[in-house]
């Protein structure tokens, strides 16, 4: 298991409110702009990062996290795998306090790396299923 119950509810309750959400764009078919939505449903300040650097549910997107001109509590993941691991890399060094792959997105390697710098970390969970679990 890639995120015991304790982990899920640390994150989600206790290390902060402001979520870089990785991949999240204005397309509204894709899985990041409905699991944002709930994030924000339930208190979280979103931060679009994506290329594009869309205004994403009124939250002004960046290109990238090195982009972000303020702290970030939790980079939530919605890349592929192959590409997940370098981001948790730039959470590292954004000074992140926890990473969050999305569902089907898995990086062991990635997640030993990023438990040893001391970060929480959780693997193919969505916090949009998770967060309304824990009222």
């Amino acid at each position: 298991m890639y995120g015991d119950e304790a982990t899920i509810r640390r994150i989600l309750t206790e290390l902060g409110d402001t979520w870089a959400v990785v991949g999240l764009s204005s397309n509204r078919n894709r899985a990041a702009y409905g699991v944002a939505q709930v994030l924000q449903r339930f208190g979280k300040r979103i931060v679009p990062v994506h290329p594009s650097a869309e205004t994403v549910h009124g939250e002004r997107g960046y290109a990238s996290l090195a982009d972000i001109p303020f702290g970030v509590d939790v980079v939530d993941v919605f890349v592929n795998s192959d590409l997940a691991g370098a981001v948790a890399d730039e959470a590292v060094v954004k000074g992140a306090r926890a990473v969050w792959f999305q569902l089907g997105v898995v990086d062991e390697a990635a997640h030993e790396r990023i438990r040893s710098a001391g970060l929480e970390m959780v693997m193919d969970r969505c916090p949009a299923i998770e967060i309304p679990r824990l009222n």
